[in-house]
Formats: C-alpha cells, sequence, structure tokens
C-alpha cells in the first residue's frame, strides 16, 4: 500500500445540449466543469478509519476490528472488473451502520459508498487504517455531478492507496494523471459508488469526472470527444428545486399528447447536438470568433426548444434576459424547471461585462461563479499548486 498522503480532484459536469432528448435516443453532450471536488487521503496507524465531509458537516470514524467482521462479503470481488452490486452487500451496510432501510439521506448514501469501496478494494488485503477529508466547490442537488466527482475521487485515492493503480509520479510538475486503462478501473469503481447513491445511474456523470472534457451520450454509449476546447462560461445556481423526476414525466405527457409537434423538436435537438460537436471540434483546431457566434446561436435555439418541451422556468428565463441584456447568451443545463443555467463567454468579452452580469444575477438571488467547461479529468495534485483556501479545506481536518 502507498503510504504517502496525496490530494486529488474531480470536476463536475454540465449538460451542454441534448437534456431530455437524450431519453428518447437523441445525443446529448456532457462536459467537465472545473468546479472541483477535492479529497485528501492520509495513512495513519491509530487503528481507525475517518471520513470528514465538511461540506456537509459529516464526521464519521470506524475501528478497523470492527471493519474485519464485514470483509467476508466483499472477498470476491475483482479488483480491475468490479461484480455486479448487490443489495445484501448495502444492507449489510445499514445494518452495521444503524441505518433504517430506505433512507436516502445524501450524506448518508455518501458514507455507504465509502465503505462498499473500502471494503471492497481491500478486502483481499489488510485493512489500512486511513483518515480521508473530501470537500467540494460543486452544490449539492444542482445538477452538476457533485455526487459522481464524489464517487471518482473516492474510487481513485482508493484504488490508488491500495497500488491496484500507479501512485502517479509528480516531479516537476503539478497535476498528474493515469494511464487510460487506469482511468477505466477508476471509472468502473466510481460507477458503483453512484449506483449507491443513485440507483441507476446512466454513467454519464462518473464518465466526466473521470476523463474530463467532453462526452457523447446516445442510448446506453459513452464516446469521448476526440478534442475539445476550454471554454469560459458563468454557471448560474437559480437555487429553485425542482424534481428531475416529475420534469421527465412531463416532457413524456406532452410527447403522448402532442407527437406531432414534439418528436420535430426533439429531432431538432439532436441535431443541435451534433452542431455543437463539430464546432467544439473546429475551435480546438482552428479557434475564431465565428465559432463562438455559432455556439451562442445553438444556445438560444436549444433554450427556447426545452421551454416547448416544457421544462423552462420563470427564473431561467430572467437568467436569460439579464444576460442578453449584455450581449451574452444562456440555456439550461441539466433537468430545467429552476436548477442551473451556463452562459458562454467569448474570449473577447470584457471583463467589467461580466462583472456587472454577476452582479445583476446575485441580485436576483442566485448563486453565480466564472469558470471553464471541458476540464481535466481525475488528476492527482502537488499540494503547494493548490490554492491555499483548498489546500486550507482538505487538509485541516
Amino acid at each position: 500500500m502507498a503510504d504517502q498522503s496525496f490530494i486529488l480532484s474531480a470536476p463536475g459536469k454540465v449538460i451542454l445540449h441534448g437534456e431530455h432528448a437524450v431519453v428518447y435516443g437523441k445525443i446529448a453532450i456532457a462536459i467537465g466543469v472545473n468546479l472541483r471536488t477535492f479529497l485528501r487521503l492520509q495513512p495513519c496507524d491509530n487503528g481507525k478509519v475517518t471520513l470528514s465531509l465538511p461540506n456537509t458537516d459529516t464526521h464519521v470514524s470506524w475501528n478497523l476490528h470492527e471493519l474485519e467482521s464485514l470483509t467476508s462479503a466483499y472477498y470476491q470481488n475483482d479488483l480491475v472488473n468490479p461484480l455486479p452490486l448487490l443489495p445484501e452487500q448495502i444492507e449489510k451496510l445499514r445494518q452495521f451502520s444503524g441505518i433504517p432501510a430506505g433512507d436516502a439521506d445524501t450524506r448518508i448514501l455518501a458514507v455507504l459508498a465509502f465503505l462498499y469501496l473500502y471494503l471492497s478494494i481491500f478486502a483481499k488485503s489488510r485493512l489500512p487504517s486511513l483518515k480521508i477529508v473530501v470537500w467540494s466547490e460543486l452544490p449539492t442537488g444542482a445538477g452538476l455531478g457533485s455526487s459522481a466527482a464524489y464517487s471518482v475521487c473516492m474510487a481513485a485515492a482508493l484504488l490508488n492507496a491500495g497500488s491496484v493503480i500507479s501512485h502517479c509520479p509528480l516531479d516537476g510538475v503539478e497535476t498528474a494523471r493515469w494511464n487510460e486503462n487506469e482511468l477505466d478501473i477508476i471509472n468502473k469503481w466510481a460507477f458503483q459508488g453512484e449506483k449507491i447513491i443513485h440507483g441507476n445511474p446512466s454513467g454519464v456523470d462518473n464518465a466526466v469526472g473521470t476523463w474530463g472534457g467532453a462526452l457523447k451520450y446516445k442510448a446506453g454509449e459513452i464516446t469521448p470527444l476526440k478534442r475539445v476546447p476550454v471554454l469560459r462560461i458563468l454557471l448560474t445556481n437559480t437555487k429553485v428545486p425542482r424534481s428531475t423526476k416529475i420534469l421527465v414525466a412531463g416532457v413524456r405527457d406532452r410527447l403522448k399528447k402532442f407527437p406531432g409537434i414534439i418528436n420535430p423538436v426533439l429531432d431538432s435537438i439532436d441535431a443541435v447536438s451534433c452542431k455543437c460537436e463539430h464546432v467544439l471540434e473546429e475551435i480546438a483546431e482552428h479557434p475564431s470568433l465565428s465559432h463562438y457566434c455559432v455556439l451562442e446561436e445553438l444556445f438560444d435555439i436549444n433554450q427556447q426548444h426545452l421551454n416547448v418541451l416544457g421544462v423552462g422556468h420563470p427564473s431561467l428565463d430572467r437568467l436569460c434576459q439579464v444576460t442578453l441584456s449584455h450581449g451574452l447568451h444562456s440555456k439550461l443545463t441539466g433537468a430545467g424547471g429552476g436548477g442551473c443555467g451556463i452562459t458562454l463567454l467569448r474570449p473577447d468579452t470584457d471583463a467589467s461585462v461580466i462583472v456587472a452580469v454577476l452582479q445583476e444575477l446575485r441580485d436576483c438571488g442566485y448563486d453565480c461563479w466564472e469558470t471553464n467547461i471541458g476540464a481535466p479529468g481525475v488528476s492527482l495534485h502537488v499540494p503547494s499548486a493548490l490554492r491555499e483556501e483548498i489546500l486550507h479545506a482538505v487538509s485541516g481536518l
């Protein structure tokens, strides 16, 4: 087992295009957003495993001898190709932790996901004493892949600590990544964590968290885009709660009621996703302002389509109005009905415009960030390369 402390991170994600249409076999483009979840793993010799999640004020600890009684349920797992998640494994963890069946609190599910990954990865070896702290820039429950970023970080950290994947050398560099085969192992284990948290996830969020960049998702098949530029955006959380399940059901009802109207809209959203994919590849090779004008038009078209599907919201309309008054273009990202929106920033967007827009949106009661999309996936960091506030957050507990 690696005996050194280390810090790693994974990005969240936004859906650039294809929301809701992806349910009907159309293309969706998911892209990494450079708001990240950070994890610090520190080996220790106190005979305990400690997990701290300061964002949710969750701090738990177990004695190793207590956890050793559970390892027999995980001994058969394959470290390279995880076996299917068994309900009885999760039930055993619930009983061990005193968690009632059916309790779906996010904090509890995060703890269960950790225990499952820890026991599965170390079942065939001696359980290590570890102190793990996880802190995130991502808001939870906003459709930005916060749980997947957590699962990716946890899988990478435990696989790294168990020497299942290589401990990346960092001599002379600020960040390092693993090879493709090792990233595939990380992704498989992260998907297991996502299943515990979400039940039946698509696998898109953890794939973006693992590989970063952008992915095309269609009918269950995930394909990384070959060349992806880093784009500047404003990310806005309207803080309006919504139910993805209810919104998806609403689109389904509208499709049944108006198939001749809604089916062409879904086809058009698919065409927007395809066009976006080509434009992103062109920007990566030969960027020009004309490409950004096309992306802006695609934002406007898709936002109108999503309103037709019935997943818009006055809070999102307000976002689009505020940004358009400054010459910027926005659309919802994710399920809609509130939630989050993204605003494209051209390379020539003046800093004063960004400051003014951020202030107006915050005056609306929204949370806003200026960030990038096309962010790198899970990465190992030299502590000195991290911003001071991040380093303090992940190492101060």
